[in-house]
């Protein structure tokens, strides 16, 4: 039973901050991607602002 309780120990402190560190990852990764999006769809309006496109 103790060596049982030291092996969960050692694999609960190994993968800590694991969850906070891919997280963080994730979230910048995501807000690259919705900057990258927004700045298509900036571009996609200015475009057809500057081409005379017809909004009806």
């Amino acid at each position: 039973m103790k060596n049982l309780l030291l092996v969960r120990e050692i694999y609960v402190d190994a993968f800590k901050d694991w969850t906070f560190k891919m997280l963080r990852k994730y979230f910048k990764v995501f807000s690259w991607i919705c900057f990258s999006l927004i700045a298509i769809a900036a571009y996609a309006l200015i475009y057809r602002i500057a081409t005379g496109f017809a909004f009806d």
